[in-house]
């Protein structure tokens, strides 16, 4: 069999489903053709494979490339000043009704140029890029009016034509009250429907997501934007249940969404609906630590019922300024008590599901693409133990 390129000599952690635990294949091998993986597994079995490039892996461990399945990164400014604010006692929700939080980001934003956005998001990219992901979807939601929601959605289909990175683009107008819109939520969410259409014309989003909470939009308001992105032909994701149980996760659920996140008020029967509906669990442990939140995740139950558990960097500038998913899965393991496989599993395959992209990245299994991170560690466990560390060796995106 002619290939691109071979990888010999590597422990796998294929993440492929229903194997036990991480997949793994002691003395593996990888081969590539057309920048897809056309095998994955023992040495010992692997069909006769030629290519112009061999690649020892000397005894590394390899993982697929990681997926960042949650994150804000594209906006202007910073909101380092409310951070102190938080300190001296401040809540998320006070300094939100004050005019700080989201609307103050959406300010620095509007006043940015679509090159300016595009500079500023790129050494955030660049330093999870440096761990190892090898996609990242992005949300918008800084604009909360149709020319900088575009703008941003337009940014951050940029940034994937300037770094070799994977980028899922999620249209996020309903995730705060814009000021012009005085205070009459129905009349915002009218326009944001009004939105979803031409975002679905031009690409510029491969879903849409809204932001269900008491500061935010309701789960009728939500339920009105899940119906546009219907009509409009895309998949919905819901921030859910992070600071009350307004029954996100339910909603979520019922309208068949890709993934519920946050989750950290999500009740028994929340779980359940998302179980029967296939909705992946997103957590975000960096906003729960820099929140200082207290009400964990469902974490025992979401096992109990099976339900994917995904975790992601929330990457944004106000309640989870972090970028680097690595001490994301740090945090899920010491704060939500998850498991190191489940960790590694929400940075993968799990985080590719979340995405709906499950049929192409998160696993090493012929046919995908081959996204590979390759790991100086003596064990997977380093991946989630360290902290501050970077253990990545090399990166591989679509076989190069």
């Amino acid at each position: 069999m002619q290939c691109d390129r071979i990888w010999k000599g590597a422990r796998l952690a294929t993440m492929a489903e229903g194997k036990p635990g991480l997949g793994v294949v002691e003395q593996g091998l990888i081969a590539a053709r057309g920048g897809r993986i056309v095998y994955a597994g023992p040495e010992a079995e692997a069909p006769a494979c030629e290519a112009p490039d061999i690649v020892d892996c000397a005894g590394r461990w390899v993982t697929p490339g990681l997926v960042d399945c949650h994150t804000h990164i594209v906006y202007g400014g910073n909101r380092a000043h409310e951070f102190e604010l938080r300190l001296a006692g401040a809540s998320y929700e006070e300094i939100a009704r004050a005019g700080g939080g989201i609307l103050s980001t959406v300010q620095a934003t509007r006043a940015a140029s679509e090159d300016a956005l595009v500079r500023a998001s790129l050494p955030r990219l660049d330093r999870l890029i440096a761990e190892g992901v090898t996609t990242i979807e992005i949300k918008s939601g800084y604009g909360l009016d149709r020319e900088t929601e575009a703008r941003m959605l337009r940014a951050a289909r940029r940034l994937a034509q300037e770094r070799p990175v994977d980028v899922v683009t999620s249209f996020l107008g309903a995730h705060a009250l814009p000021p012009e819109a005085d205070g009459d939520k129905e009349r915002y969410i009218d326009a944001v429907c009004a939105m979803i259409p031409a975002v679905a014309r031009e690409g510029l989003a491969d879903a849409v997501d809204a932001f269900c909470e008491g500061i935010a939009f309701s789960p009728a308001q939500s339920a009105r934007v899940f119906a546009a992105a219907k009509a409009a032909g895309l998949p919905v994701k819901l921030h859910a249940d992070q600071l009350s149980n307004l029954h996100g996760a339910a909603l979520a659920a019922e309208h068949g969404a890709l993934s519920a996140d946050h989750l950290e008020y999500t009740d028994a029967d929340g779980v359940a609906a998302m179980a029967r509906a296939g909705t992946v669990a997103v957590l975000l442990p960096g906003a729960f630590y820099v929140l200082r939140e207290q009400q964990l995740p469902p974490v025992d139950e979401l096992r109990r019922r099976r339900v994917p558990i995904a975790i992601a960097t929330d990457c944004n500038p106000g309640t989870s300024p972090i970028t680097s998913l690595l001490m994301t899965m740090n945090m899920a393991a010491t704060l939500f008590r998850l498991t190191v496989d489940e960790a590694i599993a929400g940075v993968t395959r799990e985080a590719a599901r979340a995405l709906g992209r499950l049929d192409r990245i998160g696993t090493l299994e012929p046919g995908k693409w081959c996204d590979l991170a390759i790991w100086d560690v003596e064990r997977p466990a380093e991946l989630v133990y360290r902290i501050g560390f970077n253990p990545l060796h090399a990166r591989v995106r679509r076989g190069a």
